[in-house]
């Protein structure tokens, strides 16, 4: 069951990304529940990534609730 008032955060990262690392430490830090797609590991998601992101393979692309954001804290 999902109420109005609960966030769903998809990150889509990569491990050689230092910004992917942040993102991933600041929603632990704030204890918030997030889905990882790791490209690395999950290949078949790249064309998932390529679309949020405009055709970039630019990682860290945060989803939350719908709204994309490409970076974080303003780096990739």
């Amino acid at each position: 069951m999902t109420t109005t008032n609960q966030t769903e955060i998809v990150l889509y990262t990569h491990p050689d990304c230092p910004f992917s690392a942040q993102a991933k430490m600041h929603y632990r830090r704030q204890r918030v529940a997030y889905t990882e797609i790791d490209v690395s590991k999950q290949p078949d998601q790249v064309p998932a990534l390529l679309e949020l992101s405009g055709g970039e393979r630019i990682t860290p692309i945060i989803v939350e609730n719908g709204v994309v954001t490409i970076g974080f804290e303003g780096g990739f």
